[in-house]
C-alpha cells in the first residue's frame, strides 16, 4: 500500500471532486468523503439520488482535489460497485467507522452511491 494512503482518517477524508455534467458537459465540483478500505479508495454518500454519482455513471473520468497538508489535483476513474454483497461488505465498514452515519445500513446498501476510485496520474494509489 502506498504510504500516503495512511493519511486518510478512519472516518474518511473530505476531498473535492470535479465531474463532467451528464447533460451540460460542464465541470461540476462537489465535496465528498474518500475512504480507504484494504488499500483501495472509495467514495459514497447518504442514500438517495446524487448528481455527482449520475455524472460518474455517464462519464467515469473525474478529478480528485486533495486538501490539507497534501494539496493536489489528481485525474481519476470511478468504478461503480453494484454487486449487493460487495456493497454490503464495504458500506458496513464505512457505516461502523462513521458511528452509524446517515441512518440504517440497509438503506445505505440499497440506495447509497458507491464507487471505487482509481487514481490515474499519481503515486497516491496504484490502480492495479
Amino acid at each position: 500500500m502506498d504510504p500516503t494512503i495512511a493519511v486518510i482518517p478512519e472516518t474518511g477524508q473530505e476531498i473535492g471532486i470535479t465531474t463532467v455534467g451528464r447533460r451540460s458537459g460542464r465541470p461540476r465540483r462537489k465535496e465528498v468523503r474518500l475512504y480507504e478500505l484494504g488499500g483501495r479508495l472509495y467514495i459514497t454518500g447518504s442514500p438517495g439520488r446524487r448528481d455527482w454519482y449520475a455524472n460518474l455513471l455517464d462519464n467515469p473520468q473525474f478529478t480528485v482535489h486533495r486538501k490539507g497538508k497534501i494539496q493536489e489535483d489528481l485525474p481519476a476513474k470511478a468504478t461503480p460497485i453494484a454487486d449487493p454483497s460487495r456493497r454490503r461488505e464495504l458500506l458496513s465498514i464505512i457505516h461502523r467507522r462513521r458511528g452509524g452515519w446517515h441512518g440504517r445500513l440497509e438503506s445505505m446498501v440499497e440506495r447509497s452511491p458507491l464507487v471505487e476510485v482509481h487514481l490515474t496520474g499519481s503515486s497516491f494509489q496504484d490502480p492495479s
